[in-house]
Order: structure tokens, then C-alpha cells, then sequence
């Protein structure tokens, strides 16, 4: 049998890592003061881009990246309850396949360390339903993957969370210091050595909860952030507009959006002991997972195997503005006591300190402002600060080393890239059923250094908020505002609204809008909520 090098390089390892509501200048090789030197060295030997789009949520991203479609053509219209149609069915349909079913028809072990976040309702605080098997609650070994380690639901406990599954049977979080970030790395580190062991080529699908809320970290990590933030979100936000001005990523015409009004200034703030722990502990988070990183591109030099790795990273959102309330009221609660019965306090508490298991929190708007540095809004909406990712290709045998693509481009497009790496074609039926058409193209050329536009615009709809990218035009509104039109060439940030002096591009996309919104099954809003509340 031929070696595991020869292997690889005929077909390439691909992995995937994800991080969850991590903003657009989150990261050191993004303008940011978050120490992630792992992935500034990513950066440095590949391809950082810096259009990359989401889909603006958790679930409808995951659903969207996995398959080569939007989510509604995946079944994750809105989130992950099912509202009676197959845009909106809360988990992946079966007229469409992920990338671990269509790469495992080439000889690829699937494998996947971490949140899945697609496949129905998992409820935290109820273990009776923990069931396996439900055609409604498919989890990754439905889905074509070979071995899974992780989480079904959106989000949890970073100390103790709920459910766990190693494949098909429900886990305890193992160990005093179990920490979920290293257990993801961790079990990423194991299975590409079994992958390497079979001589296989692999898919490796690293998705974290990091830095999705709870702020929970690891004490030796906060310590080296905080007093970093006692200066507050306003000198954050300047500090990295500056880095990614120098660091040629966003355009010096751009002018860095106003501090959301909704985030006092700094001088108002009172409690900034508690503020600059908030963020101290989120930026542990990045932090904690980006030593995992490190630990598994380590295990790719160790195995020989770096070199015909293609190991993209990006994020599944833009920062998040969730607030979990200043009274404590308990938001998402999956479990009342830690792991050694202490009580959990929930909510964002002034005064009490994130950070351990015994505390349930979130940073909030003003922080969230800054990680979108230098976008308007947040996870939710489809302003730029909710759907710009900070996305990195590396692939030595590859990859352009030290480049920047400045391309639109969408996470629909990573199916049609690993098939096209892989030399694999998308299959016209999966299990005797005809599979939809993808929507994504290849990214390989834009890899390599070549020039790349994407020829077709770029759709979104999440919660009534709206998009359309054409080109340079940006065609969006805010439920339940008007259109707005940019011109992303000279205004990134958003800020000067086009729409009354053009309206005939505005009528132009808008149509474009309602075409794509048909074809994909897209419901308005309302008629959503209205499912949403049984009416």
C-alpha cells in the first residue's frame, strides 16, 4: 500500500476549523491585540481573505457551509426547530449532501471534533430526550462522518457540557480539569493520527464553541489579559482599525464606523474592573484556542503530512451582542450546578466576575463593537459586522504564502473548493435521491495567487434582515427598515446610504433578491414568527 504521504498528496487532507461569534479583528493577523500565534503563522504561509462572508447565524452558517447551499436549501431557514416546511425543517434535508458524505465516495475518512449545531433540537436540561436515532435530531454519524466527538446543541458550559457524544453514545466530560476547548483540540489531535494510521486521506471538521458565551476560561489564560481593556471598547476599536489599515486589510478610504449608540462612552462606565474582566476573559478564549491549533498542526509536522494539508479557518458569525441580562434571570440554562455541585449564577451580574464554571455570561454589545472593528452590527443582521468573517487558507503545496485576496466570497463556496482540491465531483444523487445543484464555486484559483472574482452574487436572509452582494454594490436592510445601498469599493464600513440616489440599482437587486428568495423557499418574517408561535 502506497505510503501515507504518497496518498496525500494525490488527494489533499482538508481541515476545517471553526470558531463560533468571533468577530472580523478578533485575531493578531486581523489587527487585533488577542495573542493567536498559531494562526498569524497560518496567515503568514497562505491566503488571508477579506470579504469572506457567513451567514450571519450559527446553525443557517453551519448548514450552509457543510452542504455548498444557503440554508434554507439545507433546511436551516431560520434556526434548529422545525416549522413544518423543508427550508425551515430545523435540520439537513436529504435532497442534499455535506462535504464528509461527498468526500467519503473518494476514500476520505470524515471525522468531527466539536459543535455540530445542525441537526434538530437538542434540549440541555432534559436529559429523556437525549435520544439517538430520531430522523428529526440526525447527528454527524447521519451525516457522513466516521468519528465524532462533541455537542449537538448551540452552545453550553465550557466546564460540563451537555449532551456529549462520542459518536453514538452520550459521554461525561472526563477529568478535574476538563476544559471543552482542549477536549475539541484534543480529540482533533487523536483523530487525524487514526486517519494517518489507515492511510487514508481525511476530512477534519474542528468546530469550536470558542468564543461563543458562556465567558468561561481557564484562569492562567485570563491573567495574561487582564488591565489590557481598562482603557475601554473605543480605544480597542481605534488600536485595530490602525493594524488593519497598515496590515493592507481594509481600505484607508473606509472610515471606521461610530461607536454603536447603544454602548456608553467610556468615561460613563462605571464598574471597569468588571468591563475589562469581560473582555480579558474572551480574549482568553481566542487564545486557549489557538494553542489548540497549534497542537494539531504540530500533529500534521509530526506525521510528515503539513505540506498536502489544506486547513482553512474562519468564523461562523460576526461578534455577538446577546445580552444575558443584568438581573440574573436564567437564559439557556442546561444545568443548575456544576460538576462538583456548586450553584451556577446566571446572568450577567454587575459586578460578579466571569470567567469559572460557577457563572453563566456574556460580554455584551459595547464588546461585540469592538470585535467587528470596522463594521456596523453584530451576529443577527447582515450588515457587515455580522457576516464578515476573518477567513485563512493554508496549503503549502498549495497556497500563495503571505497572500490577500480581497474577492467576495461566501461560505457557500468551501464544498465546491475541497471537491475541486480533492478532484472529486459533486454527485447528482446521494442514497437514490436527486441532490440540489451547488450554489458555491471554487476558491482554488484565488489559493493559488490567480486572479478570481466570483461570478455570482451572494444572497442572505436571516430574521426578516436581507442582502444581496453584486460586485461592488451591496443591496441590505434591517428588519424592518427600507433597502440601503453601498457602493463596497469606496464604503465598506456602510455609512454613506445610496439608495435614494440610485434607485434603479436598488430595484435592480431587489429583484434579484425576490427571485433567489423564491427559488430557495424563503419566507417572509412574518409568516416565520407566525409558524414560530403556532398560528
Amino acid at each position: 500500500m502506497a505510503s501515507t504521504e504518497k496518498v496525500s498528496r494525490t488527494r489533499p487532507n482538508v481541515i476545517l476549523i471553526l470558531a463560533d461569534d468571533m468577530g472580523f479583528s478578533d485575531l493578531g493577523c486581523f489587527g487585533s491585540e488577542i495573542k493567536t500565534p498559531n494562526l498569524d503563522r497560518l496567515a503568514a504561509g497562505g491566503v488571508r481573505f477579506t470579504q469572506m462572508y457567513n451567514c450571519a447565524r450559527c446553525c443557517p452558517s453551519r448548514a450552509s457551509l457543510l452542504t455548498g447551499l444557503y440554508p434554507h436549501q439545507a433546511g436551516v431557514g431560520h434556526m434548529v426547530g422545525d416549522l413544518g416546511l423543508p427550508a425551515y425543517q430545523g435540520y439537513l434535508r436529504d435532497d442534499c449532501v455535506t462535504i464528509a458524505e461527498a468526500l467519503r465516495t473518494a476514500g476520505y475518512r470524515a471525522m468531527l471534533s466539536g459543535k455540530w449545531h445542525c441537526g434538530g433540537v437538542y434540549p440541555r436540561n432534559d436529559p429523556s430526550r437525549w435520544d439517538v436515532g430520531d430522523p428529526r435530531r440526525p447527528i454527524p454519524p447521519d451525516r457522513g462522518f466516521d468519528d465524532w466527538y462533541g455537542t449537538p446543541a448551540g452552545a453550553g458550559s465550557y466546564f460540563n457540557p451537555r449532551p456529549l457524544f462520542r459518536n453514538r453514545a452520550l459521554v461525561e466530560p472526563e477529568g478535574d480539569d476538563y476544559y471543552y476547548t482542549d477536549a475539541v483540540s484534543d480529540e482533533a489531535v487523536r483523530m487525524i493520527g487514526e486517519a494517518a494510521a489507515a492511510n487514508q486521506p481525511f476530512f477534519l471538521h474542528v468546530s469550536y464553541t470558542t468564543p461563543h458565551w458562556p465567558l468561561h476560561a481557564l484562569e492562567e489564560d485570563i491573567a495574561g489579559y487582564e488591565g489590557k481593556y481598562r482603557q475601554g471598547g473605543d480605544a480597542v476599536r481605534t488600536a485595530r482599525h490602525e493594524e488593519l489599515k497598515g496590515m493592507g486589510l481594509v481600505d484607508p478610504r473606509w472610515e471606521i464606523s461610530p461607536r454603536d449608540e447603544k454602548a456608553p462612552p467610556w468615561v460613563e462606565v462605571e464598574l471597569k474592573d468588571w468591563e475589562d474582566r469581560r473582555m480579558a476573559v474572551y480574549a482568553a478564549q481566542i487564545d486557549r484556542m489557538d494553542q489548540g491549533i497549534g497542537r494539531i498542526l504540530a500533529k500534521l509536522r509530526e506525521l510528515g503530512i503539513e505540506q498536502d494539508t489544506l486547513v482553512v479557518f474562519l468564523s461562523d458569525n460576526g461578534g455577538c451582542a446577546e445580552l444575558l441580562h443584568e438581573d440574573g434571570r436564567q437564559v439557556d440554562r442546561e444545568w443548575p450546578t456544576t460538576r462538583d455541585g456548586r450553584p451556577i449564577r446566571f446572568g450577567n451580574v454587575p459586578g460578579l466576575m466571569p470567567g469559572d464554571a460557577t457563572t453563566y455570561q456574556s460580554y455584551d454589545l459595547p464588546w461585540a463593537n469592538a470585535s467587528n472593528t470596522p463594521f456596523r452590527l453584530y451576529k443577527h443582521w447582515v450588515h457587515e459586522g455580522g457576516i464578515s468573517t476573518p477567513m485563512i487558507a493554508y496549503w503549502p503545496r498549495g497556497a500563495r504564502a503571505g497572500g490577500v485576496n480581497y474577492a467576495p466570497a461566501h461560505i457557500v463556496d468551501f464544498m465546491a473548493t475541497f471537491l475541486d482540491a480533492a478532484g472529486v465531483a459533486y454527485p447528482a444523487e446521494h442514497n437514490g435521491r436527486a441532490i440540489q445543484p451547488l450554489e458555491g464555486e471554487s476558491l482554488l484559483p484565488a489559493l493559488r495567487g490567480e486572479a478570481w472574482q466570483r461570478r455570482r452574487p451572494i444572497f442572505w436572509e436571516h430574521e426578516g434582515n436581507r442582502a444581496v452582494r453584486d460586485g461592488r454594490w451591496k443591496l441590505v436592510c434591517k428588519y424592518p427598515g427600507d433597502w440601503e445601498l453601498y457602493d463596497m469599493v469606496e464604503d465598506r464600513t456602510e455609512l454613506n446610504d445610496l439608495a435614494e440616489k440610485n434607485r434603479p440599482q436598488v430595484a435592480k437587486m431587489a429583484t434579484m433578491y425576490a427571485e433567489w428568495a423564491q427559488r430557495c423557499g424563503v419566507l417572509p418574517w412574518e409568516e416565520t414568527l407566525a409558524r414560530m408561535r403556532g398560528k
